[in-house]
């Protein structure tokens, strides 16, 4: 695409051409002080900025902070208030130009009553069964299931390998000692422009519905159980295990490998840790890790004095 009109979705607060105006951009690659090509566009972190006097070529999305040092003549600088997310706005850019198409695999399983919104895409083996409802512009990868009564909103992104709408594990013990199946009357509902990963799982409530609020984002392998509530703007990153009937807040952060105990509760713009196991309530606004998992300020404390206690030995 020309570099104008990436200049025209960036909105730059400074641009300074180095090697010209008139340049078509073929691809963004990584900062890399080897590339002699002026049809690439890549960013810095203002960690790079000494790295960029021994650029040969290319066109470097910068902070203003990059203007200090003396100006390389052979690059184009787009000067932004935030480099990697102007970045970011170009990957979209080109994902856009290369996305997949709009359409309905042949070898997909659709149940006659399931509505479906306009432009969506449907990968192949993918199934959705009755009652269903998919949004708008909804993107199914191959293989996923859509269970009974599952609804998708638009702008959806959903990968492959998902299982979407699955009864949870919830299991009574009978007075012979026996394990029964809780029944699961429940479905899920995925409100617009959630994005989910590759292989992962996300159970219908027993009575209601488990919701995934607007916006959120859900990584590869995240395990979701029945009855679970996801405020908007959360993420919920690889391998992560949300409990049973969990309320997460709005724009939280779960990391990697962390786990929620049933019935947890985690407060708007928390920030769970990596490995952490959340097994009481987390204040908004708060961080917790470690296993049980603690606020930052607590884990503090408790350094401090096993510090002193080695000392004392």
């Amino acid at each position: 695409m020309k570099l104008e009109d990436i200049i025209s979705i960036l909105n730059p607060e400074k641009i300074i051409y180095g090697s010209g105006k008139d340049i078509e951009v073929t691809e963004p690659v990584q900062f890399s002080v080897d590339n002699s090509r002026d049809d690439v566009i890549f960013w810095c972190s203002d960690s790079f900025i000494p790295k960029i006097s021994e650029l040969k070529a290319g066109i470097l999305i910068c902070s203003s902070n990059a203007l200090k040092a003396d100006i390389n003549k052979k690059i184009n600088y787009l000067v932004v208030p935030k480099p990697r997310l102007a970045f970011l706005k170009v990957l979209g850019l080109f994902a856009k130009a290369n996305e997949t198409k709009m359409g309905i695999a042949a070898t997909a399983v659709i149940h006659p009553s399931a509505k479906l919104g306009k432009d969506v895409y449907i990968g192949n083996h993918v199934v959705i069964e009755q009652d269903c409802i998919i949004g708008a512009r909804a993107k199914i990868g191959h293989n996923t299931v859509l269970l009974k009564d599952t609804q998708v909103g638009e702008d959806v992104i959903i990968g492959c390998n998902n299982t979407i709408g699955g009864t949870g594990f919830g299991y009574e013990k009978e007075e012979e000692g026996n394990y029964t199946v809780m029944p699961h009357l429940g479905n899920v509902v995925i409100h617009d422009k959630v994005e989910i990963g590759n292989n992962t799982c996300i159970d219908r409530a027993v009575i209601g519905s488990t919701i995934i609020g607007e916006n959120v984002k859900i990584d590869n392998l995240v395990h979701i159980a029945h009855g679970v509530i996801i405020g908007k703007n959360s993420l919920i990153i690889a391998n992560a295990m949300i409990g049973g009937s969990t309320v997460i807040g709005e724009n939280c952060w779960v990391a990697p490998s962390a786990s929620v105990i049933n019935k947890g509760q985690i407060g708007d713009h928390a920030t769970v840790g990596m490995g952490a196991v959340v097994t009481k309530p987390v204040e908004k606004d708060t961080t917790v890790a470690g296993n049980p998992a603690r606020t930052t300020e607590s884990l503090k404390k408790i350094n401090d004095f096993l510090s002193k206690q080695t000392e004392l030995k």
